[in-house]
């Protein structure tokens, strides 16, 4: 029992050091989003070195394909796109294994050592190193425990002869996917392997196939994140389990020259199993990366659905017109345009939530967002270098005004967002609102969204009447947030609404004003660019 306990605080150990170190970089990656898109989307290539990368990073494949389907269904990046990503991704994490037989496990004190003391006594970036130091550290400390807990099973003959005599493939396989989906991790069952077989307590005949299962139990962690997300994510997780089930199915048909091959390529066993999953993934990819075109439009078919992509980049921004400064600045407020549209879809979204909240959703809006702040980003670069020419007086006004309403429109963005994780707060906490609380939200809620439906329409065209509409209704939501929060006030006093609700409601508040007080802010400047200027040159 004491072996026993010893072996599953090893196990325990991996995945928290996994687990952990997966949600650093995760952290670190949110602010760096727009690179990784912006180089697996241009060509199959680039998205496998994307996902090698993304899952050599994370020291998982399941924490890097789950990021890849919350990308697709965000909407940031295509069906098509995230194949050639996860394909990467399970190349990437062999490396785990191959640690193993580098014999880190033997130096992870040492990892854990210079780590620690780094995350305790440094800021900012050696902080942030240090603490991922730490967990990579964490993660082969767990090996080492129980390669030192199996050591003295050499000595039982009974143990010996019953991990290295060769059993039913179909076992093996069995074991593999079973124990992958429990701990939803590949590189833990066949990492004890490479330890059991540095001991010599495992053959290689019974490792391969536990192996081939690990790899198809380790597509439940994306097929638990397919469940939150849209049509385009959840064919991405389908896709990665017919990956791993073309590739097993393959290696379980070759079985014996699939053993052979593993025998020429290294003597020692342990090795021999860092390779099979290693040949196996390589196999997948050989299969595959040609055909994922045909591949997509057959997944097309058998989970229909629209796959609507979002570009992150801004697609009329383009140095080549900076010699003309009104094309530059027309091609700009069409950015806004694109920019706008984007908060709206955050906010529809976010309304939907507040009623029927979906973890999913929460995410699309969060990524939905870095596509918002990167435009404005991109915009105001621009900008820069528009301002740089040789301006008249009406082109410095709206060279000012972009800038700022693409500031604007980032906040809005910013301010939904909050929205969107105090609806999960309030679901996650089972918190409700008095009816009343309810019914003035919603209220709320839908002026709200009408004076940002008429800010993007001024980004269109202008319209003194919407002008007017936007003015009258920020007026109008200002007195309502107002009576809102002394209304809620009377109610917490009287006991008519739980306690826990007041934070949530108060805040949700919050940020409906600011929103609408930015949309106000682009009624102002659309109506100071179009002053003086003949209606026919205005904004269209």
């Amino acid at each position: 029992m004491k072996e026993v306990l010893i072996v599953a605080s090893g196990i325990i150990l991996f995945l928290i050091g996994m687990i952990r170190l997966s949600s650093v970089v995760r952290r670190m990656m949110n602010a760096r989003i727009k690179e990784l898109v912006k180089y697996a989307v241009d060509k199959p290539f680039y998205g496998l070195v994307t996902g090698i990368i993304s899952a050599i990073v994370f020291q998982s494949s399941s924490a890097s394909i789950a990021l890849t389907i919350g990308l697709v269904s965000a909407g940031l990046i295509s069906f098509y796109s995230s194949l050639a990503i996860i394909l990467g991704a399970d190349i990437g994490t062999t490396l785990t294994v191959q640690f193993v037989i580098w014999r880190f496990t033997e130096f992870s004190p040492l990892f854990i050592a210079i780590g620690g003391l780094l995350w305790l006594t440094r800021r900012g970036r050696w902080k942030t190193a240090g603490e991922m130091i730490f967990y990579f550290g964490l993660i082969f400390f767990g090996l080492e425990i129980i390669s030192q807990t199996a050591a003295p099973l050499k000595q039982s003959p009974a143990f010996v002869h019953y991990f290295t005599q060769a059993k039913n493939p179909l076992f093996g396989l069995g074991l593999g996917i079973v124990v992958t989906a429990i701990v939803h991790a590949s590189a833990i069952p066949i990492s004890i392997l490479a330890v059991l077989a540095q001991q010599d307590l495992v053959g290689l005949e019974n490792a391969v196939p536990v192996v081939l299962g690990a790899n198809i139990g380790t597509t439940v962690t994306a097929l638990l994140a397919g469940t939150v997300a849209n049509v385009s994510g959840k064919r991405t997780a389908v896709s990665h389990l017919i990956f791993k089930c073309v590739g097993v199915l393959l290696c379980l048909l070759l079985f014996p020259f699939f053993l052979d091959l593993l025998k020429r390529l290294s003597g020692s066993v342990a090795q021999q199993i860092v390779w099979s999953h290693f040949l196996l993934n390589l196999l997948i990819v050989i299969v595959f990366i040609f055909f994922l075109r045909p591949f997509t439009k057959l997944m097309n078919k058998i989970i229909p659905g629209e796959d609507d992509v979002l570009p992150i980049w801004p697609e009329y921004l383009d140095r080549k017109d900076l010699m003309d400064p009104v094309k530059s600045l027309t091609h700009v407020q069409k950015e806004l345009q694109r920019q706008i549209k984007l908060v709206q879809i955050m906010f529809s979204r976010t309304v939907q939530m507040m009623s029927r909240y979906e973890e999913g959703k929460g995410k699309d809006i969060s990524y939905i967002e870095m596509v918002v702040n990167n435009l404005r980003a991109q915009i105001v670069r621009f900008l820069w270098k528009v301002s740089g020419r040789e301006l008249s007086a009406d082109l410095s006004r709206r060279v000012f005004a972009y800038t700022a309403m693409a500031g604007d429109i980032k906040s809005i963005g910013n301010h939904i967002q909050s929205i969107s994780v105090l609806a999960g707060e309030q679901v996650l906490s089972k918190i409700k609102f008095s009816d009343c609380g309810e019914r003035e939200i919603h209220e709320i809620l839908a002026l709200v969204e009408q004076n940002l439906t008429d800010a993007s329409a001024l980004l269109e065209i202008f319209n003194t009447e919407i002008v007017k509409d936007v003015f009258n209704r920020e007026e109008e939501i200002d007195i309502r947030v107002k009576e809102s929060l002394e209304n809620h006030l009377k109610r917490f006093h009287l006991r008519e609404c739980s306690p826990e609700s007041g934070p949530i409601f108060v805040e949700m508040l919050g940020h409906l004003e600011r929103i609408s007080d930015h949309c106000d802010n682009i009624a102002e400047y659309v109506r100071d660019i179009c002053k003086g200027i003949p209606f026919e040159k205005r904004i269209a």
